[in-house]
């Protein structure tokens, strides 16, 4: 499959059901949450296709995979808030675990194609 744009990767597509799961997790948050857990999650978590997106419009490898690294630590702010909300009670564990689970994946994701950049532009 070639790649023409960046909605053809997968790490982008995968970022935006994230990002689609986090919103969808904190529509039942309090309303005194409406600009804490509930903005800080959802901001973190559209960050990451966001992020994605703005990297590849660079157009130059190195500046996309300074981007990737952007979208990776969004992506840890995003599990740790996740962590928080069900340490506080906000949420279960259960609810966050699909979240979890797309995070690591998405967090492999972006180790395989920061390699695969790394020696594309190496060779």
């Amino acid at each position: 499959m070639s790649i023409n744009s960046y909605q053809d990767l997968e790490v982008w597509q995968r970022g935006m059901t994230l990002a689609e799961m986090a919103y969808t997790l904190t529509k039942p948050f309090p309303r005194e949450e409406l600009f804490g857990m509930t903005s800080q999650i959802r901001r973190a978590a559209s960050s990451i296709p966001a992020n994605i997106a703005e990297g590849w419009g660079r157009e130059s490898t190195k500046e996309f995979q300074h981007f990737l690294r952007i979208a990776q630590g969004s992506l840890r702010e995003l599990e740790t808030h996740l962590l928080l909300v069900q340490r506080v009670n906000l949420t279960t564990l259960e609810a966050i675990a699909p979240l979890m689970e797309t995070c690591q994946i998405l967090g492999r994701q972006f180790i395989a194609l920061q390699r695969s950049l790394t020696a594309k532009h190496d060779s």
